[in-house]
């Protein structure tokens, strides 16, 4: 999901046709907007993608849209169940992702679980990396019901405003710190998840289902970041 500022003369229709979407999903992605012909030049636009990220993942099986109260046993990087130690320095953000590998971003954001509570129903399956970074911090009691976002710039920008929150190099980065990166297609934002072979490694919400849709899942993306969010403890 990217940010777009709104010109004199753009219309909801117009941008959504430059985008490839649609005006009701517009409307979904920006709840303050109540009459779809009347927005205002200025303010900031939530524009839903094709998708979050563009990854180099093989993709993986769709979980069906069934599933138990509890997820199963999690996958670790190569889709082993993970039984790697928890890193030093590890925070809740972090554990509860890693709980959550393998569960479908429809199936997550509709369960009963912490996380499937705080996050959006509404978002769409393609588009749910802040949606899921934003249900793990709000889950864990770092951040607020009201900060978290579906946007990525809007989620970075809740936490450049909390003081709880720092930004950080990723030299700095702990297990559990929220990255921000640029792609190609926009913005994506995952949890730092540590070192593997000398690259950084993350967890989150990421396009690796064979329809395009997403799942929690590790990655080793080599995106630029834009900022590297940790809190103060």
């Amino acid at each position: 999901m990217s940010a777009y500022r709104i010109r004199t003369g753009d219309t909801l229709s117009g941008i959504a046709q430059r985008y490839g979407t649609s005006v009701s999903a517009l409307m979904r992605s920006n709840p303050s907007i109540s009459n779809a012909n009347l927005i205002y030049a200025g303010r900031t636009l939530n524009v839903p993608g094709s998708r979050d990220e563009f990854t180099t993942a093989r993709p993986g099986p769709s979980r069906p849209a069934s599933r138990p109260s509890q997820p199963s046993r999690p996958s670790g990087p190569s889709g082993a169940p993970d039984d790697s130690p928890r890193p030093a320095g590890a925070s809740r953000p972090y554990d509860l992702a890693r709980q959550y590998l393998g569960w479908n971003a429809r199936d997550l954001k509709v369960s009963s679980n912490p996380v499937g509570r705080a996050m959006q129903d509404w978002v769409p399956n393609n588009v749910n990396c802040a949606n899921f970074v934003s249900g793990t911090l709000i889950a864990s009691g770092q951040i607020r019901q009201s900060q978290g976002s579906a946007s990525v710039y809007g989620l970075m920008g809740n936490l450049d405003r909390d003081p709880n929150f720092r930004r950080v190099s990723l030299s700095q980065a702990r297990p559990g710190d929220v990255v921000s990166m640029r792609t190609p297609g926009g913005q994506h934002v995952v949890l730092f998840a540590g070192w593997q072979n000398g690259r950084p490694l993350f967890i989150g919400s990421n396009n690796v289902n064979a329809d395009g849709s997403q799942r929690v899942s590790y990655s080793q993306m080599r995106y630029p970041i834009m900022a590297i969010h940790q809190h103060r403890d």
